[in-house]
């Protein structure tokens, strides 16, 4: 009784993609195979497949801020899925990100939507974002980077307190938490006689 063995041959994929064979990106690879001895050659073998004409995709574009969710903690970023797919669909994403001028390191993987939101990021820190796609074939290179301050609105100020100094009166209050972007101005209001009603005064 004679044991089948399993022969292969590689073709690459530059062969399959030039004339006079001409197979596009997506195209399935069907083969036939004959065998020879010294009697000469059989017949055809049936015809089979498997394989795809796959390269790798082409990286997201478009990444911008989603501002709606940003807090003091947390940016959120949208991106555009690739025109060219490489030949197969994209499987997922790959967000990678850095401190301003650090190394870049896998924030998030595994993505198959087109958001990200990254929490627990530092105030007042400068991160940089990168995506890449993945097909079958592998990752796409890296997309553009984003790069965004991590801030938010500054806290409410505290201890609000008015004094009299001569003709005067002294509004203070205590600084508040910046949320990682400096404070660049104030607005005082005072409280009119109704008791209810506040109106801005120039300072």
């Amino acid at each position: 009784m004679t044991t089948s063995t399993l022969t292969t041959c590689t073709i690459p994929v530059a062969v399959l993609r030039a004339a006079p064979l001409s197979l596009d990106w997506g195209d399935s690879v069907f083969a036939k195979v004959i065998a020879t001895n010294l009697y000469g050659d059989s017949l055809e073998s049936l015809e089979g497949n498997g394989a795809y004409i796959t390269t790798n995709p082409d990286q997201p574009t478009n990444l911008v801020e989603d501002y709606s969710q940003r807090t003091k903690s947390t940016l959120a970023i949208d991106w555009t899925a690739p025109v060219f797919t490489g030949g197969d669909v994209i499987v997922d994403y790959r967000i990678n990100y850095r401190e301003q001028g650090g190394s870049y390191s896998v924030l998030a993987s595994g993505l198959t939507s087109l958001t990200y939101t990254a929490i627990g990021l530092t105030a007042g820190v400068t991160y940089q974002f990168t995506v890449e796609s993945r097909n079958s074939y592998g990752y796409s290179v890296v997309s553009d980077e984003l790069t965004l301050l991590c801030a938010f609105i500054p806290e409410p100020p505290t201890s609000v307190t008015t004094s009299n100094l001569n003709d005067k009166v002294v509004v203070s209050w205590a600084d508040p938490v910046t949320n990682g972007s400096p404070i660049t101005s104030y607005r005082v209001f005072i409280q009119q006689d109704d008791l209810a009603t506040f109106t801005e005064e120039s300072v």
